[in-house]
């Protein structure tokens, strides 16, 4: 080559593939996005569609869609959900959010609160730092659930049934299908319709003189409850009677029941189960209870004003575990014949499911 001679030119197609390469990806990626997210709220709607031929109401605004490019947000005002039992919610907006690329997994949002729906009962308005709900899973006949509080208040209407807890610092709920819990070796498999619900209230305060107040002579309770729900795929039938009559009717009970209760010293566990409800609704079975300082509560109960407790039998058993003070009592909880007895005591009607 002589310095007359002219240098090669390089070509630069090769400078411009990778940029061809990510715009194709990019525009691939989009279409997925769309094709995606009309999906999804063909989905929603369907389904919305499904609940109102079944005799729910369903009410919401127009749905708003974006969060391009990675992930798949709903928003809903406006929003009322009721079954045909009267029981549902309402909220000013819900918020639901996906990865794009793992649309099975939902985190649903309400910024500004919820007010529940109790039929006959009237409405309660529940504010919280966050009310979030996370669902996994979604394409499975139960996916598992997690609905989160953190400092929820809990305020009836004037003139609407007063609520048991005015606020709590967290309550959770999860649900999950029985078969995905950790095999145990020496208990029996569950069915494939078995769903594991976990309950937990953090630091719950009760109404002023209502029973949980006098429970816990107006401090904090704190509990944790699992339960198995048997024949889960029956509570479908949310009908007039509410979530448990049809439940109920195809031999849905609660087993593997395990309840922690705590308020200051004094402490309590029940274990035990099964529990079933009778033609009335009301529950019948019996839990072992292991309580430390027991009597407080029981005086507590003794005080309340609810004419459905047994005041005069509720403070016999307050006088019987205040003869043990500190040391822990064991008891039956039984309910039978459509009260609640404590060891020999009948304290108050059993809980009543429908």
């Amino acid at each position: 080559m002589t310095a007359d001679t002219p240098a090669p030119r390089h070509s630069r197609r090769g400078l411009f593939i990778p940029l061809i390469v990510v715009l194709a990806l990019l525009v691939a990626w989009t279409g997925w996005w769309f094709v995606l997210t009309q999906r999804i709220e063909r989905e929603v709607l369907t389904r919305a569609e499904g609940l109102r031929e079944a005799g729910w109401t369903i009410e919401h605004s127009r749905i708003e869609i974006d969060g391009w490019p990675f992930r798949a947000r709903l928003a809903l005002r406006d929003v009322e959900v009721v079954a045909p039992s009267g029981h549902g919610a309402r909220a000013p907006e819900l918020v639901a959010e996906a990865n794009a690329y793992a649309p099975l997994h939902w985190v649903v949002i309400a910024p500004d609160g919820l007010t529940m729906l109790r039929d006959n009962k009237g409405r309660v308005f529940v504010r919280a730092d966050a009310i979030r709900m996370s669902v996994r899973d979604v394409s499975e006949a139960w996916p598992q659930m997690a609905l989160e509080l953190i400092e929820p208040t809990f305020r009836a209407e004037p003139g609407a049934e007063a609520f048991p807890i005015s606020a709590a610092e967290r309550l959770t709920l999860e649900a999950r299908p029985a078969t995905a819990r950790p095999r145990d070796a020496d208990a029996p498999a569950p069915a494939a319709d078995d769903l594991d619900v976990l309950f937990q209230m953090v630091e719950g305060r009760g109404r002023e003189a209502g029973p949980v107040d006098r429970l816990t002579d107006e401090g904090r309770l704190s509990v944790r409850t699992e339960v198995t729900l048997e024949r889960a795929r029956a509570l479908t039938g949310m009908d007039g009677a509410g979530v448990f009559h049809a439940w109920t009717q195809a031999g849905g009970r609660f087993a593997n029941v395990r309840v922690e209760l705590q308020s200051g010293d004094s402490r309590a566990l029940l274990t035990g189960g099964p529990l079933v409800a009778d033609e009335d609704g009301r529950l019948n079975g019996s839990l072992s209870v292991r309580a430390e300082r027991a009597a407080p509560a029981l005086a507590g109960l003794a005080g309340t004003e609810d004419g459905a407790v047994d005041r005069a039998q509720a403070a016999a058993a307050a006088g019987a575990a205040a003869v043990a003070e500190r040391a822990p009592v064991s008891l039956t909880l039984e309910f039978r014949d459509g009260r609640t007895w404590l060891g020999p005591f009948t304290l108050a009607p059993a809980p009543r499911l429908f």
